[in-house]
């Protein structure tokens, strides 16, 4: 008997309708002798508007407060979803993550797992029950409740079947089949890959590809659980897998760039003329961090007279927080001023091909050049090439690099 574990979206769940639909995919694999443990997201829209109504009473909003708001829509879902399984004739059960116990840091909007206890799920599935889990949310050491940000029942998903050995963990998506080169609404002829590398994933989904949230992939990766992305519509279709590289490659042979992202979810800071001396990055970088703010791209001009230009990127949801918190370091160090740009898109080339293959961050650019499209920053590892522009070019520039490169059909 195998354990399968099953996430759904909450496109898959926007309705009673939809969530039947879903109920009886379930029951069916539980028909084949399995054992099912399903973990549910909100319902399409829910989280969006608990954050809007939060905010239309404290901008930003209490991040507590915020957990405790925004993860009530998973809580509906899944109490939804585990009825409509008992009304369809089998036995089914719900909890929620501090009934489980998922147990995370107190970085509230974006808390880690850190631990989970898995025995009242053990026990209900020993009893025959199909055990729904609501995504997203969890509980720190003093009882506070947390969410795992946006996309985090992909890691609840992810994190369940790591620590129950389940056999499979599929997530299914109501607007994607699969895995593809590039978003199919900017390019039409993108195309479905049958398997990526862990790497490759984490990479896309850090870089702005929407399919899965990046830290499931990480702890994919960590535990070796294969993902496989399926279509809620159409069960029983092949998706994407995501595995191992050696597996990937096997499948792709040649190919040296899997797809083209982006990411309008972005904003650059220029701290201008600070201290060319040790510790000046420290003390920019340090109480950014502190707030939890990820820093992606980090670029500092060549020393003139003692003093550089320090420019770096950060998410846009971000940017507000960061802004500040740079002004007041500028203030401290006495440096020239501050300026900034929220209207500007990452686009990115990845493949695990590029670590055998030269050439392939010139003729990005030279694609680039050809349309006019001006590059700001560029950031490169060994399996991605990254570059800031104007927001305003991102499909364009993405309709460039995916036929430069040949990713069509």
């Amino acid at each position: 008997m195998a354990l399968i574990v099953q996430k759904y979206g909450g496109t898959s769940l926007a309705n009673l309708d939809k969530i039947r639909q879903v109920a009886e995919h379930i029951i069916r694999t539980k028909k084949k002798g399995d054992d099912v443990l399903v973990v549910s997201s909100a319902m399409a829209g829910e989280t969006d508007r608990l954050i809007r109504l939060s905010r239309s009473i404290i901008d930003p909003p209490d991040e507590r407060e915020l957990d405790v708001v925004t993860s009530s829509g998973e809580q509906v879902s899944s109490g939804l979803l585990a009825m409509m399984i008992k009304s369809l004739g089998y036995d089914a059960v719900s909890f929620q993550g501090h009934q489980v116990r998922i147990i995370t840091d107190n970085a509230y909007s974006k808390a880690r797992i850190v631990k989970i206890d898995d025995e009242k799920i053990k026990k209900a599935l020993l009893n025959g029950k199909i055990v729904v889990v609501a995504g997203f949310q969890g509980v720190d050491e003093e009882g506070n409740v947390t969410t795992l940000g946006r996309g985090g029942s992909d890691l609840t998903a992810v994190s369940l079947a790591a620590v129950l050995k389940a056999d499979a963990c599929e997530l299914y998506k109501d607007d994607v089949d699969g895995v593809y080169t590039t978003d199919p609404g900017i390019c039409r002829n993108a195309r479905k890959l049958k398997k990526i590398s862990y790497d490759e994933m984490l990479e896309m989904a850090s870089l702005g590809s929407k399919v899965l949230q990046a830290r499931a992939v990480e702890f994919a990766k960590k535990f070796s659980v294969p993902i496989h992305v399926r279509p809620t519509g159409r069960p029983d279709t092949e998706g994407t897998w995501v595995v191992e590289e050696e597996e990937a490659m096997a499948e792709m042979e040649d190919i040296v760039i899997s797809g083209v992202t982006y990411d309008k979810n972005q904003a650059k800071i220029t701290i201008m003329q600070v201290p060319d001396r040790p510790g000046i990055a420290a003390k920019l970088f340090t109480p950014i961090g502190n707030e939890g703010i990820v820093v992606d791209m980090i670029v500092q001009n060549v020393s003139t007279e003692g003093y550089t230009d320090m420019t770096f990127t950060v998410p846009r949801t971000d940017f507000k927080k960061a802004l500040r918190i740079t002004e007041e370091v500028a203030k401290e160090l006495s440096a020239k001023g501050v300026t900034s740009n929220n209207h500007i898109a990452m686009v990115s080339l990845v493949g695990v091909g590029m670590k055998t293959h030269s050439g392939i961050a010139s003729r990005m650019f030279s694609a680039l050049a050809r349309e006019g499209i001006n590059i700001i920053m560029i950031s490169t590892s060994e399996i991605k090439v990254s570059c800031v522009i104007d927001e305003k070019y991102t499909e364009l520039a993405v309709r460039t690099l995916h036929d430069a490169f040949n990713l069509g059909e």
